[in-house]
């Protein structure tokens, strides 16, 4: 899927665009299973706004935002358990981390027309920080996406800064680093943006009448361990790639509390 000049590409500037990783068959069923995703939701009554708070935007914006959002899809349906570990994600995972690569969650990002909710700028690190900071995102498209309806925007080189203050651990100071910082990261359905979880990125509100549909991977070398134990799921740690070379290891930690 991609050449070694588009590794280099990754690793001077901390992101990677990679055109038409999913076919259009493919777009559609996981388009189907979002919507159905949301609709049980709903009637699950566990369809709650996952906006972002803060004083990124004025308060009246704010409140007019909306974003769906849910984590670890792939226990939800069985489509997104295909993109997780689909040939063309491994092909460019196994040359952008290396042979042996996991699978750490995902979510679910839907900006819904007109009103689809800002994300500032901020790196992914302050919510699952790792030691050897492989760690990345595979922002998979499911439509169009530009400025007008929300697409991610990145600050190329901005992962070799390293871990960087957050407010409150969720974004960087919009008037240090405004969405304007970085640059627009347009694509199709079925394209997959991959960026370092050092990488500062942000995207603006969907203002368009389209609705802007993403689902995030986040993966991580096999050798590259927490430094805190945020983020934990129960599938965590899936191999995508290669072999996990810690035997002892390959089951995260869990206590479990009967209630």
């Amino acid at each position: 899927m991609i050449k070694a000049q588009d590794v280099d590409f990754y690793n001077e500037n901390g992101y990677l665009l990679v055109k038409g990783v999913f076919n259009k068959e493919e777009v559609e069923v996981m388009r189907t299973a979002i919507d159905s995703i949301i609709d049980r939701a709903a009637k699950a009554k566990m369809d709650a706004n996952a906006q972002w708070q803060g004083d990124f935007l004025p308060p009246d914006q704010l409140r007019k935002l909306i974003l769906k959002g849910f984590h670890d899809v792939q226990y939800h349906d069985a489509s997104f358990t295909r993109a997780a570990i689909h040939p063309n994600m491994a092909a460019v995972l196994s040359q952008l981390i290396g042979p042996n690569v996991q699978l750490h969650h995902s979510k679910m990002l839907v900006k819904p027309p007109e009103n689809g909710a800002a994300f500032p700028m901020h790196q992914d690190q302050p919510y699952f920080p790792h030691e050897k900071h492989t760690m990345l995102a595979a922002s998979m498209h499911l439509d169009d996406a530009n400025v007008e309806n929300g697409c991610l925007h990145v600050v190329p080189g901005s992962h070799k800064e390293g871990p960087m203050k957050h407010v409150g651990r969720h974004y960087l100071d919009a008037k240090e680093h405004p969405l304007s910082s970085g640059i627009a990261c347009p694509a199709e359905a079925g394209d997959v943006l991959f960026f370092n979880y050092l990488t500062i990125h942000g995207s603006p509100a969907n203002k368009s009448e389209r609705t802007r549909r993403n689902v995030l991977f986040q993966y991580r070398n096999a050798s590259d361990f927490p430094t805190l134990n945020t983020h934990i799921n129960w599938g965590q740690g899936l191999m995508v790639c290669g072999e996990n070379p810690h035997f002892e290891r390959a089951n995260p930690g869990f206590t479990v509390n009967s209630v």
